[in-house]
């Protein structure tokens, strides 16, 4: 995370890397790719345990079929499971691909009536497909957050603002997160003030692939974050062209860019980079662009919440969205 630092707002100012507020149950399941690191899977449920957590994990969370985990009927029921686990949180072991294949036969309802109850749903990737299903069919706020295996699975220390940010929502004290603009990237004017806007987005591809399909929510005035891995600047250019073309891009009040990690640029490029997509987007679709976002593939993410009402205040390089009030 180059020159980025995030904080969340919390009630208690003393919160930060004290990560032991309060058990919670973690149901953990595999809606997509199948597992194929065990050893880091086991690590990962052993860190939550560590933190105070009571972890259940679905019967078919270790299952593969193909590049899944389990076929389209074992991925639906472990879905059907996790909502009616009465969980706190229902975390994703990983991303990967496969929930595309299924948000046809998904039950919304069910689900939103579970966030309702108080559940958090909680990933990010592939899982970006029914984050956004669930915005257009109910409304339900999820949250763009760490999987299992990937943040907490590490051999290393999970990162320390990633899990600030996923006790703080545990413990229901999250409120905001706050990040550093690289320079330049700062309003014209300085300072921008979004008052209240629905917050929506998350993997550009995902979000991309779900375009005229019932899947993908028609936000006006919104603030779209979107992050990527493994593509390179022409591509991201190409997903973000098809959401220009769809009117999509135009009708935010702001687009937030998180990590765009792991891409290699090549001789062809000429100098055609990330920044040049940014500065393109920035002239084509006339609303403020913000990069710097730490969320995405990357250890350093914030937890934001999906479908919410947010607020989102840059001041020179300072930036903040928050839902304290939502």
């Amino acid at each position: 995370m180059h020159d980025a630092h995030a904080h969340q707002h919390c009630d208690d100012p003393d919160c930060h890397h004290d990560h032991s507020r309060g058990s919670r149950r973690i149901y953990i399941y595999s809606p997509a790719g199948a597992v194929r690191d065990k050893k880091a899977f086991r690590r990962a449920v052993a860190r939550l345990k560590a933190l105070g957590h009571e972890v259940e994990i679905d019967p078919s969370a270790l299952d593969s079929h193909q590049r899944f985990a389990g076929d389209d009927e074992a991925r639906l029921a472990a879905i059907a499971r996790a909502c009616a686990s009465g969980a706190d949180v229902a975390l994703i072991s990983r991303g990967g691909y496969g929930l595309t294949r299924l948000l046809h036969r998904i039950d919304y309802d069910a689900i939103a009536q579970a966030i309702a109850g108080g559940m958090r749903w909680v990933g990010y990737s592939d899982f970006t497909a029914l984050q956004q299903a669930l915005v257009a069919k109910t409304g339900a706020v999820t949250w763009a957050g760490p999987a299992l295996v990937e943040d907490f699975g590490s051999e290393d220390e999970s990162d320390d603002i990633m899990l600030d940010c996923f006790q703080d929502l545990l413990a229901g004290s999250g409120e905001g997160v706050g990040w550093r603009l690289p320079k330049g990237d700062e309003p014209a004017d300085g300072e921008i003030y979004v008052p209240e806007a629905q917050l929506w987005g998350g993997n550009l591809a995902m979000v991309a692939s779900l375009l005229g399909t019932p899947y993908l929510p028609s936000v006006d005035g919104g603030i779209l974050f979107l992050e990527d891995v493994a593509e390179p600047p022409y591509r991201t250019e190409r997903m973000l062209t098809s959401l220009l073309h769809a009117g999509v891009l135009q009708k935010q009040q702001a687009i937030v860019l998180g990590q765009f990690s792991n891409y290699k640029l090549t001789p062809h490029d000429k100098g055609f980079k990330l920044a040049s997509v940014v500065q393109w987007v920035r002239e084509q679709a006339q609303v403020p662009v913000f990069t710097n976002l730490p969320f995405g593939h990357v250890p350093t993410k914030v937890l934001l919440p999906v479908g919410a009402k947010v607020s989102l205040s840059v001041e020179g390089r300072d930036a903040l969205i928050y839902w304290g009030h939502a």
